[in-house]
């Protein structure tokens, strides 16, 4: 087989199996867990409970949405009467964000059009995935966290069916 077929033949099954992966990212993910690591001290935390809950949709017309909510969100009393504090609380315990999304390899990029965090709207997301049958593992490179400190997240979703 002379090189210009057999390179052809390999980018064939490149372009397959990337296909095949795409085909298994589409649809709904629940959240089973989500740690943040502290790169400098290896430090590990479940910064929204060892509960938490969550929903990541990836479609086929190449749009993405994600919510991810504490485990121990307090319920107001009355919604018109939510203190400064309570609203404060709500927001620590929440993420959601939505937009389009591509997929480079074992990357899946998130470009934010809308987000909770106003400081992700209008940027692209990379995120590292790894498939494993029914559950999907997301991580994010390290990067500086809220508090400053050097961290990355490890987020594992099962498939919804």
């Amino acid at each position: 087989m002379n090189t210009r077929r057999l390179l052809g033949a390999l980018a064939l099954v490149v372009s397959l199996d990337a296909h095949a992966q795409l085909e298994q990212l589409y649809g709904t993910w629940k959240l089973l867990s989500f740690t943040r690591n502290v790169v400098a001290t290896g430090e590990s935390a479940n910064i929204f409970g060892t509960a938490p809950m969550g929903f990541l949709s990836y479609g086929r017309d190449g749009r993405f949405s994600a919510i991810i909510v504490g485990d121990s969100r307090p319920k107001p009393a009355d919604l018109s009467k939510l203190t400064d504090q309570e609203r404060a609380e709500l927001f620590k315990t929440l993420i959601a964000y939505a937009g389009t999304f591509t997929v480079d390899g074992t990357q899946v990029v998130h470009h934010v059009d809308v987000s909770w965090n106003e400081n992700w709207t209008g940027t692209s997301q990379p995120r590292n995935v790894k498939l494993e049958g029914k559950r999907l593992t997301i991580s994010v490179d390290p990067q500086k966290g809220v508090d400053g400190k050097l961290i990355t997240s490890v987020l594992v979703w099962t498939k919804v069916e």
